[in-house]
């Protein structure tokens, strides 16, 4: 059975990503093609990994597999702690499957915004790169406090995706007086009011474990949570655990979107190049969808089979 590893390379999946884009943004601005090629090169290799985890997952093994553990916050209870699960890893071999394909389907995107941002190329392709490292921790997170704020920090390099290499027709005016992406600000206001509402639920969360007999102290680490309750020593009080709950469910439900939390959507695929909406749907909001089935059934299932 595979459990924890020497090698981390649930951490070198995600950061593979990541540090690619930054390599990209660091080229030269006249080397187009090779931005291009380089992240192409990138998302390959982060396949390449995908596929060696799903090919050394043991199904009849431990829940969570390639489990990597660090000290992150001890004050708070909160650690570096990443691992894979069945549902984790059938997500994680999506996204690292559908980026290499969204690079060559959108190979020409950031050329049209070359002249206005200088590196379009480079933009748009370590945004994509960015995107696809934080959707990646973020499923492999088995920390709530670190999984939220990767669950936020995608919103950024995807609003940047829409508003400047999308559509025509995003004209839009902010408090500054500027031209502003209309759909990609929309885009961004309605996940972060979600995002807001379920950092609410985050520390009540931990409020709760803290003041529970179950824990030393309080904690983020999901496998303790969820653990505790499944065998009985953890209890939440129904009118608590409903509140988590919804605090939890509304912010995947705005990020899935559900209805009638999708007002956003329409503008943001219509606005945005077709191989962003593709990453946008197929990929980022997949991981409200995740979040539904990692953290509202397990941690509070009473109030999952109430609602």
């Amino acid at each position: 059975m595979i459990g924890v590893t020497n090698f981390p390379v649930l951490t070198a999946l995600w950061a593979l990503p990541v540090l690619g884009a930054l390599a990209i943004i660091a080229l030269p601005a006249s080397q187009r093609g090779l931005a291009k090629y380089a992240g192409l090169a990138v998302s390959t290799a982060v396949l390449v990994l995908a596929v060696e985890l799903a090919i050394r997952f043991n199904p009849g093994g431990e829940r969570y597999q390639f489990v990597e553990k660090h000290s992150w916050i001890k004050y708070f209870g909160t650690g570096y702690i990443l691992g894979l699960d069945g549902i984790a890893l059938v997500l994680v071999v999506l996204t690292a499957g559908l980026v290499p394909l969204l690079m060559i389907a959108g190979w020409n995107d950031g050329d049209d915004r070359l002249r206005q941002y200088g590196r379009g190329p480079h933009a748009y392709v370590a945004l994509t790169l960015l995107v696809e490292g934080m959707v990646l921790l973020s499923l492999a997170a088995l920390d709530v406090l670190l999984f939220y704020v990767f669950f936020e920090a995608m919103l950024i390099p995807m609003y940047f995706l829409i508003g400047a290499f999308g559509g025509t027709d995003r004209s839009g005016t902010d408090v500054a007086g500027r031209a502003a992406p209309r759909a990609a600000v929309k885009f961004l206001l309605y996940n972060l009011f979600g995002g807001l509402v379920m950092l609410a639920a985050v520390v009540g969360l931990y409020v709760v474990t803290s003041n529970s007999k179950a824990f030393e102290d309080g904690t983020f680490d999901f496998r303790l949570i969820s653990d505790a309750i499944s065998n009985g020593t953890f209890v939440i009080q129904p009118s608590v655990a409903n509140a988590l709950f919804l605090g939890f469910m509304f912010a995947f439900a705005v990020k899935a979107p559900l209805w009638p939390l999708h007002r956003w959507l329409p503008d943001a695929a219509v606005q945005a190049t077709p191989a962003s909406a593709v990453l946008m749907m197929a990929v980022m909001d997949k991981v409200g969808t995740f979040g539904m089935l990692r953290y509202c059934l397990p941690l509070f299932p009473h109030a999952s089979d109430y609602f």
